[in-house]
Formats: C-alpha cells, sequence, structure tokens
C-alpha cells in the first residue's frame, strides 16, 4: 500500500503491484467497499500487468473532503486522471466495479485517449440507468435505497441499527456472506467505523444528479436524456452477475446501441458482488478480452 499526493489535492491510498514494465490495468472499486473489492483478483492479474487498485476518495484510509460536491462524480475522475499522471500511465485498461464503474463510463467517455480498454462490472451506462429510473418500474423500485442514502439522517439511521446490522442488511441481500472471511468483515467495520467515513460514503449519492422518482411517482425523462450523447468508442468488455438485485438485468438490453465495440460475459451464479464471489469468471472474462484486444 502507498498513499500517494494527487493534483487534485487529494492523497489515496493506493495497492501497485505487478511488473513496472507491464501493461496497466486500473481498478476502481465501489460502495461501500475499497481497493479490497478486487482482492481475489490482483494476484492472479499482477502475474503479468502492473495492476493498480487505489481507495477512491471518501473511502478506507484515502483521504475524505467535506462536503457533497467534493464527490460529484466529475471530481472522482480528476482523481483518476492525475493518479495515472503520477503514476507515469499514458494509457490503461481501466475495470470498474459499481460506483467505480460510474467513474470509468465518464472515463471511458472523455478521455478515450487515455482509456485502451474498458471493463465495467455491475454498473449501469448512465444513459440505460437514468432512463430505467424512469420508466422500468422493477428498476426503479429496486434502486429505492438511493433515496434513502441521500436521506440527511442516514448516518443516524445506521448509528442506530450499528455498523453490523448495517453490513448483514449492506451484503446480506446481495452475496453468500460465508464467502466474506472474518478478517474482511472486521475490516469492513473499522473502515466504517471511521470518523465522517458513512458521510464521505453516502456523499457519492448525494453528489450524483441521477434522477430517482419515489415508486408510483409521475416522473418524466431529464432534458438531458433526449440530448445527443456520445458513444463509447474503445473496446469494452462488460461483465455481470444476474443475480443483482440492485441493478436488474434491464441494464444489458440496449448497450449495444451505446458501445459499438462491446462484449458481455453474464452469469446466473453471481450477483452483484461478482468480485469477489465468482472472481475465477471475472479474471478468466479479462484475460481472454485483453489477449483478444491486444
Amino acid at each position: 500500500m502507498t498513499r500517494i499526493a494527487l493534483a487534485t489535492g487529494v492523497t489515496l491510498n493506493v495497492v501497485d503491484e505487478g511488473p513496472r514494465e507491464g501493461e496497466a490495468i486500473i481498478l476502481l472499486h465501489g460502495f461501500p467497499e475499497s481497493h479490497r473489492t478486487w482482492r481475489a483478483m490482483v494476484p492472479d492479474l499482477a502475474r503479468d500487468f502492473r495492476v493498480v487498485a487505489p481507495d477512491q476518495r471518501g473511502f478506507a484510509g484515502s483521504d475524505k473532503p467535506e462536503g457533497v460536491e467534493a464527490y460529484r462524480t466529475e471530481r472522482i475522475l480528476e482523481d483518476l486522471v492525475a493518479l495515472a499522471d503520477a503514476l507515469g500511465l499514458k494509457q490503461f485498461t481501466l475495470i470498474g466495479h459499481d460506483w467505480g464503474g460510474a467513474v470509468a463510463w465518464l472515463a471511458a467517455l472523455r478521455h478515450h485517449d487515455r482509456v485502451k480498454r474498458l471493463v465495467i462490472v455491475n454498473s449501469p451506462h448512465p444513459l440505460v440507468f437514468q432512463e430505467s429510473l424512469i420508466e422500468d418500474e422493477a428498476q426503479r423500485a429496486a434502486s429505492q435505497y438511493i433515496r434513502a442514502f441521500r436521506n440527511p439522517a442516514m448516518e443516524q439511521g445506521i448509528a442506530a441499527m450499528g455498523l453490523e446490522s448495517f453490513y448483514e442488511k449492506t451484503f446480506g441481500g446481495h452475496a453468500d456472506l460465508s464467502l466474506i472471511p472474518p478478517e474482511e468483515r472486521q475490516t469492513y467495520l473499522d473502515q466504517w467505523s471511521a470518523p465522517g467515513a458513512l458521510t464521505a460514503m453516502l456523499n457519492w449519492y448525494r453528489a450524483s444528479e441521477m434522477v430517482v422518482p419515489a415508486v408510483g411517482e409521475d416522473a418524466a425523462l431529464p432534458a438531458w436524456v433526449n440530448l445527443p450523447f456520445p458513444k463509447v468508442t474503445m473496446p469494452t468488455l462488460v461483465v455481470w452477475g444476474l443475480r443483482d438485485t440492485a441493478l436488474l438485468p434491464v441494464q444489458l438490453a440496449t448497450l449495444h446501441e451505446h458501445v459499438p465495440d462491446l462484449r458481455t460475459a453474464a452469469t446466473a451464479e453471481a450477483g452483484h458482488f461478482i468480485p469477489w464471489e465468482y472472481p475465477d469468471f471475472v479474471i478468466a472474462a479479462i484475460r481472454d478480452f485483453i489477449a483478444e484486444t491486444t
């Protein structure tokens, strides 16, 4: 683990493994995790690639700037570019899960000169997601947790239930808890109990401009959805655990319209946390994808 001070003003904890001269892979985790999302994948990938896995701002041991605006996806994208610059990585394969995938989608759209390949793991394309939040009743219902996380009283609610109950609710409905070793479970609890940790993590949701109507609410598509939207131009692999109860298979239905050079690898055996539920499946898909696009 290395502490790297970025030009954006934040310092991140970063895992940097594998051969220095190897082709670079950057791994971006999501909520409510850390670089440990990739704990079962980094050792394998680092045999052949330079693997960089930061704790993103607001998570684990990385800086937790105050204020919701500090967690806009654009600010976090700036961290990614600054991290690549600090490490001298001109191009890289970018892999993102959950909120890390949201940052990765934006990076692919805005920095196609830096992102050589894109790998998305259970993270929706922004346009497809916003459309589904308005037009798909099941996806809207599945996304009501976002409204809860945006509630200013959420931290007090978590404190009242206790971090162990929050752990059970966060992972219990999405994965087999027996897959999380006791030491990893304790790592989650320790990270979440750090001062300001819960607010920083929740601020990712509060800073998002995604419109999430209540179930049954009469809602129209935001104006930006009807504007021309750029396509993702680099080779892209989308890996999906189909048992994901928060991000439903509707997220895959129209992806090909927005990502011309698209490959998908989906399995009904895994849910949202597929990077550590079924790491071998994800690793094999990534290795095949890189070999095919080299």
